[in-house]
């Protein structure tokens, strides 16, 4: 028995992208299936919202801010728009698309956390946190790398991502680093707050057997309930929503960006003249559709922090399998990525196709793999050579021979065909098996194609028009069926086709049992080809964007590999370096240049040196600062001025000069 149309009303939401980076196909995986799941729902007549937004806070946006100069408000309003944008012309509707650092999800964020306080669900414990003290700073999760504790990867802060996947709790990471300098990091006790999770191992056990959704959300989260860890929620940021009472801390992003879902839903509520507390304090059905990585915190954390807030529960967790490109990881570092605006849309390819791949490619619970000579097969035999050939076949053949949709009644035989398929369909979407459904919805465009065939139209018209246009009759109610069927899949494409059958109504708006009524007899306009081929030559093109892509990424890797090794040396020869502790008297710009400054620095004598570090170091913050110069070097002329040596410098994230971790005589030797 399917699960809708239901009483409760449903609110479908999806991970929130991450407003720090251009949209890739990895992205849709999670969009698309739930923007088909929302549409096969309303083709039902359930009542259904969708919900989403860009998620604004965590150290990543601060420090991409950081690099490129600008406020990390600045940063999340440039993505934020990007993704909108995006979602829109890949057809993605969302009643309500918003954007976690508004007032409405700092205040529903407040008063959610006030309310696990109040509870006694939320304490304060002294913690000690990784601190830079080069940079004289804590260091939120990803400012700090090291060891994962539990499997011996390499880690961030908040993460074992390279390793065996686990959430780090601040000060579990071994061999801490700074980010930011490179320096070691050291431990430094500070009050942080934790949110009591442990407290909820027992409601959890009970909730995760009556939770729906897919296998793979809930099976994973049944194991990690086992050992339940109480969580801090709070970080060293500027940038978040502000614990209660406590201006030099954060609530965690994990805190904020699922109340995401609600406070969106409350401005969606005001915008409309509805009543959000219908979905998140009354009886609903709640369907977050997210990608696999982040099972852990909708499965385990969420439902913990709304059960002690007071807020409905998750109805049902969807998961997606992730994404590979061309059979390989999907990566942007190594090129093995896709972009949806620079890769697909600005070549032109028409969302649809896109849509109807990563529904049909394979099972929502398994890995995708993208690849073009793929997408071009799909393509060329399954929406051109099957669908759209029905369509157009059967509506060229009408309009050509009879002007329209002849007159006669529709066969049973085609109605239990188009029942049974529609029963099918509507059973997949039950079970989040959107392949399955594009299937069995390809499959009766095969049947169409087959009974218009083994028909013959083209004879009988010549000797029996009449029969000739029952056949057509028949072919044109599964043509009808057909674009009902695959509307939540291709939208804008069955909004054309509709159109063609010159059928009345909104495509998007009609039901399912729509493909049940007979189609009338009427006339119809010349039809138009809805599918065209993908040639040989436009895949190559696309390919070998890729292939370069993929290229530029190996030899920035082979680079650094390089640079990386160096010949080794004895120590007799480490022992003809001149390397000195060195405090800055005097720093200015070299005219005409904007990467050299002229110093003036005290080794032990006076000695003027030229340093390439202008666009990361400002001359009156480096007077006074100790630093390391190479003493021996070879004097030489840059833009006229000589140089008598060399700062040491590393190359990271910027320009990082290095420096002794506290005051020294000037002139000491570095050994």
């Amino acid at each position: 028995m399917s699960n809708f149309p239901s009483k409760e009303p449903v609110l479908v939401t999806c991970g929130l992208p991450y407003a720090n980076g251009r949209c890739h196909i990895g992205h849709l995986r999670t969009y698309i299936p739930a923007d088909i799941f929302v549409r096969a729902l309303r083709k039902q007549c359930q009542e259904a919202v969708f919900i989403c937004g860009s998620d604004a806070h965590g150290t990543p946006i601060v420090v991409n801010a950081e690099e490129l100069g600008i406020t990390p408000g600045e940063l999340i309003s440039t993505y934020h728009k990007h993704f909108d944008n995006i979602f829109k012309m890949m057809e993605v509707e969302f009643n309500f698309f918003g954007n976690t650092d508004s007032p409405t999800n700092h205040a529903r964020t407040t008063s959610i956390v006030e309310s696990l306080i109040d509870a006694g669900y939320v304490y304060p414990q002294v913690i000690k946190l990784a601190y830079c003290p080069y940079d004289k700073r804590f260091l939120p999760d990803r400012y700090v790398e090291g060891i994962c504790p539990y499997c011996g990867a390499l880690a961030r802060g908040d993460e074992c991502d390279l390793g065996c996947g686990r959430h780090l709790e601040p000060g579990e990471i071994r061999n801490a680093r700074c980010k930011i300098c490179g320096n070691p990091a050291e431990y430094r006790e500070q009050e942080h707050f934790f949110f009591r999770l442990s407290a909820f191992s027992g409601f959890l056990s009970k909730y995760l057997e009556t939770l729906r959704g897919t296998p793979n959300a809930i099976n994973y989260a049944k194991e990690w309930v086992r050992e339940l860890k109480d969580w801090c929620i709070t970080r060293n940021l500027e940038w978040g929503v502000r614990f209660p009472d406590h201006e030099d801390l954060v609530v965690y992003v994990w805190v904020d960006a699922p109340i995401g879902y609600i406070s969106f839903t409350e401005e969606w509520a005001n915008t409309t003249g509805n009543d959000w507390e219908r979905y998140w304090k009354g009886d609903s059905r709640i369907i977050h559709f997210i990608g696999e990585d982040i099972t852990y915190h909708h499965c385990i954390f969420w439902p913990a922090m709304l059960k002690g807030a007071g807020y409905t529960l998750p109805w049902a967790v969807v998961a997606s399998g992730m994404l590979k490109i061309e059979d390989k990881k999907f990566s942007k570092s190594r090129g093995y990525v896709v972009w949806v605006d620079e890769d697909y849309l600005n070549h032109g390819f028409h969302p649809d196709l896109l849509r109807y791949y990563i529904a049909s490619y394979t099972s929502h619970t398994k890995e995708l793999n993208f690849s073009w000579k793929i997408f071009q097969d799909k393509v060329n035999n399954e929406l051109v050579a099957a669908f759209g050939n029905f369509l157009h076949r059967t509506l060229h053949f009408a309009y050509k021979n009879f002007g329209g949709i002849p007159e006669g009644e529709v066969d049973k035989e085609i109605f239990d065909k188009i029942r049974s398929t529609t029963d099918s369909v509507v059973s997949a979407l039950d079970e989040y098996e959107f392949k399955k459904a594009a299937d069995d919805i390809m499959e009766l465009a095969q049947y169409g194609n087959a009974y218009f065939q083994s028909h013959e139209p083209w004879q009988l018209i010549k000797k029996d028009k009449e029969a000739c246009g029952h056949v057509l009759k028949n072919s044109l109610q599964i043509a009808k069926a057909l674009v009902l069927l695959f509307e939540p899949v291709l939208p804008g494409k069955m909004e054309k086709a509709w159109k063609q059958l010159s059928l009345p109504g909104d495509i998007h708006a009609l039901r399912f049992d729509e493909a049940l009524v007979e189609i009338p007899s009427q006339k119809l306009e010349a039809p138009e080809i809805l599918f065209s081929k993908i040639e040989d030559k436009k895949i190559k093109e696309m390919e070998s964007i890729l292939d370069r892509r993929i290229k530029v990424a190996i030899s920035k890797e082979k680079k650094q590999e390089i640079e990386a090794e160096k010949p080794a040396i004895t120590f007799e020869e480490f022992q003809k370096l001149d390397i000195r502790i060195g405090t800055v008297l005097a720093a200015e710009n070299i005219p005409g240049s904007d990467k050299l400054l002229k110093l003036e620095v005290d080794i032990g004598e006076k000695r003027q040196v030229v340093a390439g570090i202008a666009k990361s170091h400002k001359p009156d913050q480096l007077v006074g600062c100790q630093v390391v110069v190479l003493a021996n070097m070879k004097p030489a002329r840059l833009f006229g001025v000589e140089s008598r040596g060399m700062i040491l410098a590393a190359d990271g994230d910027g320009t990082v000069l290095l420096l002794p971790e506290k005051k020294i005589k000037e002139g000491t030797k570095v050994r």
